[in-house]
């Protein structure tokens, strides 16, 4: 789904979903999440995730508010209730969960049997890096290479 040739000029209700959603990120629990996330969470199969974040432990439950709240945010701009590119200017960080995430989320999906999970995060992951690479070519190889 080619979601980002969204042409439709945003309005000040995607604006404000933006704010609220940015003030949803900087609630403590939320934030220390994202720094784990972003500064622990690299794992290249899902034993070495669950080794990780194994079920129970504080490091599972930020993985997972991480990638909910993004898959949530994700669920926003499918339903076309966030404008796409507006979105895409200002929230790399979903980039970053989605780099992440990708090598293991075929197994996790597996694991739990159901193959949707996450579904609106790869969605928007996969097209926000055709976003980047049409407009800067490589960029987004790059910044997956930065932050792998």
């Amino acid at each position: 789904m080619a979601i980002s040739n969204n042409k439709t000029p945003a309005t000040y209700d995607d604006v404000n979903l933006l704010l609220r959603l940015y003030e949803l990120r900087t609630e403590a629990r939320m934030r220390a999440a994202r720094a784990w996330f972003v500064s622990k969470c690299k794992a290249s199969s899902y034993e070495e995730a669950m080794k990780l974040a194994p079920a129970g432990s504080d490091e599972n439950a930020s993985f997972r508010m991480v990638t909910s709240y993004w898959d949530m945010v994700a669920s926003y701009v499918t339903a076309g209730v966030l404008n796409t590119n507006l979105f895409y200017e200002s929230n790399r960080e979903l980039l970053v969960v989605w780099v992440r995430i990708k090598p293991i989320l075929p197994a996790i999906r597996e694991a739990f049997s159901d193959p949707f999970y996450l579904h609106s995060l790869e969605e928007v992951g996969e097209d926000y890096a055709a976003w980047l690479n049409n407009r800067a070519p490589g960029s987004f190889d790059a910044f997956a290479k930065r932050i792998g």
